[in-house]
């Protein structure tokens, strides 16, 4: 019964935050603060109606004082409410094409000033890569990527695409990696407090002077790192359950 009216409940605020973003993103389109704040009407809310307890190790992300390329693991949908809490100040997100067609969700993420990637067009990803070197060179925004493609389904890691890190390379800004701990698997929507979920930023990973011939070293390292974050945190929720 329980995870009944939380999914009606859910369902009723992810409107009302839509209806809400995309009024904002009306008023000042393309402002890549926008996205920072869209995240916050669908993550605070959400974290209290889900009974989610949270805990974040993020202040040096959100106090950060030049552009990066921001890197996550991506679990599930509830990402979005999860990661939303944390998002900083000026950054932008990529995301899949089709999203634009998802009822006030879509539109407000593109006047929000996120980029749509046509992975299924080389041009068009091209020039979208050529557009996201361009603002985190000279626009002062970071870009937020998840770099496994799809959803992991908390089933752990999986190979991480290239896109981000030549970005990275490209524009010459560190990568900071973003963990979350193992939660996909673990909710329980239908108990009074549906879980504990860790986020934990780790140190900048610099990319000035590197090349593409330094490409899957700078993957490896950063996913490494990543995937021992990631069991760390899931260790540390086991031992204090």
């Amino acid at each position: 019964m329980l995870f009944l009216l939380r999914m009606l409940a859910m369902g009723v605020h992810f409107i009302l935050a839509g209806t809400l973003g995309l009024l904002l993103g009306l008023c000042r389109p393309f402002n890549p603060d926008n996205s920072r704040l869209c995240a916050r009407l669908y993550s605070l809310p959400a974290l209290w109606l889900l009974r989610l307890k949270l805990s974040a190790e993020v202040q040096a992300l959100l106090e950060h004082k030049r552009s990066y390329v921001i890197v996550a693991n991506h679990q599930s949908n509830y990402d979005l409410y999860v990661l939303g809490r944390v998002v900083p100040k000026r950054t932008v997100s990529i995301g899949k094409k089709s999203l634009r067609w998802v009822p006030f969700f879509g539109q407000l993420y593109w006047l929000a000033g996120n980029v749509l990637l046509d992975r299924g067009n080389a041009i068009s990803a091209k020039r979208a890569m050529l557009t996201t070197t361009d603002t985190l060179k000279h626009k002062d925004t970071s870009i937020w990527v998840f770099p496994e493609g799809t959803r992991n389904l908390g089933k752990g890691l999986l190979p991480f695409k290239k896109g981000a890190f030549q970005m990275a390379i490209a524009a010459g800004v560190p990568i900071i990696p973003i963990c979350v701990s193992s939660y996909a698997k673990r909710l329980k929507m239908n108990s009074w407090s549906s879980g504990k979920i860790m986020i934990r930023s780790l140190p900048a990973i610099p990319t000035a002077g590197l090349s593409l011939d330094d490409l899957p070293k700078l993957i490896d390292d950063c996913r490494t790192q990543m995937a021992h974050c990631i069991d760390m945190m899931d260790r540390q929720l086991a031992q204090a359950s």
